[in-house]
């Protein structure tokens, strides 16, 4: 059946209608040519304009040159008061200068999982359903996204080495910028090696690999102490090793150029999925979200070994089943928690940190750590809440029965941290029984801070150095720690005078029951706001 031309006689071919002509189409554009057009689009729209622009890049840089230096006068601070290192190390030690090494090198590994999980090079659902079909070069296409993450890496490379060295081995001058070069170089080569081994390694693979870097980090201390060995100091960095390393990130980057053609759709899509959903989940303080973008990036598609649940008797059972089984099937989360474990332990192997404060932090970022991870499966049901309403069990019950696989965890942690605690300290029963008391606590916390509500965008925003925030966010944001900062106590307490006293242990066990119940309440406000509500619903009352 042949089509005729709006407007052109019956019967008439299509060829023969005058506005049907041949016309000129021109060149395809180029791959800058398009990016070029696409970022004026984006412009035309955005209602912004330059100054606009240049007061965010003034406002981002501003903030960061701020927080860099604050913490670097923290970090300089605490290498200033921090104990000079004993002339011989005791056997068993660890130095300083090997503790920063395996700090860095653990960095790397949380560096290259997270590239990994990241892609890293990606593109965004409208720029992967637009570019990539184009007859187009698409490494030019690509290149900014190529060149993104990498230079963010070394950015951020050059800050924690900076940091590090400045702060805890007290460098400065030539020696400060070679580690500080090295450190930007080397994490960019990182993230470079994980795009050079995107086209034909899969993602999970890359996130497992750097994974098993991070859990090498503890493995090594461990060996050092067993060892007795550990160097007093480390050696500087050449200016040949600077351009050595320079010479490889720049082969690596010349590779992954080359290499942008031969990337996979469905692997470029995937990435760029998974990277607008962490980014979304930074700016709207989601860490929720955030642990969800890692952590499907790297899942498994299909699982090979199937397993028998016996443990699953009923509901409750149920429950408390599936997160423990969400939790060994994450190797991050289980990473995480050995990683947990050794900071405390690393803290009194250290001569300059076995101290009371360094104890202290190492113990309060390591329990966090653990209970974070073990609180996937809750983080998970506050997502999707549809399959625990399918249980007969009320929403408390949910909430307490959510508290044992963060409590076991919590125990085993506590029971591990606090025996190298009480080895450092003496009277190792004593620490043990306050860590036992201590352990509900953290289980508590982790399953208040997962049932948090997300904050309220529409209520007035504040303007701060990190943009414009919704008031009462640092409410949002505090719900679970505040738990670790008041009904932990008594363990600070007794961190901080090296003992441990019968009342301590009396009140941490009141303190334990007082925030499983606050953990196990459903409500979303704070006390001070439902009292307000109160008032105020009493007032419309009377008026009426």
């Amino acid at each position: 059946m042949s089509r005729e031309v709006a407007g052109s006689p019956p019967g008439a071919p299509a060829g023969d209608d005058p506005r049907v002509g041949d016309f000129d189409l021109g060149e395809v554009p180029t791959a800058r040519e398009i990016r070029r057009f696409t970022a004026r689009a984006a412009r035309a729209r955005a209602g912004a304009g330059v100054g606009a622009l240049l007061t965010d890049v003034y406002t981002a840089v501003t903030s960061v040159a701020i927080s860099v230096l604050i913490v670097l006068g923290v970090v300089q601070q605490l290498g200033a008061s921090l104990p000079p290192a004993p002339p011989t190390h005791a056997p068993g030690g660890l130095s300083l200068p090997v503790l920063v090494v395996l700090l860095l090198l653990a960095g790397a590994g949380a560096l290259l999982s997270t590239a990994g999980r990241l892609g890293p090079v990606g593109a965004e659902g409208p720029q992967a359903s637009w570019w990539l079909p184009l007859p187009v070069d698409r490494r030019g296409l690509l290149r900014p996204a190529a060149a993104r993450v990498p230079a963010v890496a070394a950015l951020a490379g050059a800050v924690v080495v900076v940091v590090l060295d400045a702060g805890l081995l007290a460098r400065g001058g030539a020696e400060l910028v070679r580690a500080g070069l090295l450190g930007a170089l080397l994490s960019a080569g990182v993230v470079l090696g994980a795009a050079v081994a995107q086209a034909r390694v899969p993602r999970r693979r890359l996130a497992l690999a750097g994974d098993a870097v991070l859990l090498a980090a503890p493995v090594l201390a461990a060996l050092v102490v067993l060892s007795g060995r550990t160097p007093a100091t480390l050696p500087s960095p050449s200016w040949l090793v600077v351009l050595l390393t320079a010479l490889v990130a720049a082969a690596l980057a010349v590779v992954v150029d080359r290499r942008l053609e031969h990337l996979p759709g469905r692997t470029l899509r995937e990435g760029g999925s998974v990277a607008t959903q962490a980014v979304g989940a930074v700016v709207s303080l989601d860490s929720r979200e955030l642990g969800r973008a890692l952590t499907g990036g790297a899942a498994p598609s299909v699982r090979r070994r199937v397993a028998r649940l016996r443990t699953a008797r009923g509901p409750a059972t149920a429950l408390v089943t599936a997160d423990l089984v969400v939790l060994r099937r994450s190797l991050r989360h289980v990473v995480q928690v050995v990683v947990a474990v050794g900071l405390p332990v690393l803290a009194t192997l250290v001569p300059q940190l076995a101290s009371p404060a360094g104890v202290l932090v190492a113990v309060l970022v390591g329990g966090w750590m653990a209970s974070s991870a073990s609180a996937e499966g809750a983080r998970w049901a506050e997502m999707a809440p549809v399959l625990d309403r399918l249980l007969p069990l009320d929403d408390r019950t949910v909430r307490r029965l959510r508290m044992v696989a963060p409590g076991l965890v919590a125990l085993v942690w506590s029971l591990l941290t606090f025996t190298a605690v009480g080895r450092w300290q003496g009277a190792t029963s004593d620490w043990l029984v306050l860590a036992v008391a201590a352990a509900p606590v953290w289980a508590a916390a982790a399953v208040r801070a997962a049932y948090r509500p997300a904050p309220r965008w529409d209520k007035p925003l504040v303007a701060t150095p990190a943009g414009a925030l919704p008031m009462g966010v640092l409410q949002v944001v505090a719900r679970g720690p505040d738990l670790v900062a008041f009904c932990l106590l008594p363990l600070w307490v007794a961190l901080g005078l090296g003992t441990v006293t019968t009342f301590m242990v009396t009140a941490q066990v009141a303190l334990s029951t007082i925030a499983f119940a606050v953990a196990s309440s459903t409500a979303e406000k704070g006390w001070m706001e439902r009292l307000l509500e109160d008032q105020d619903a009493q007032r419309r009352g009377g008026a009426a």
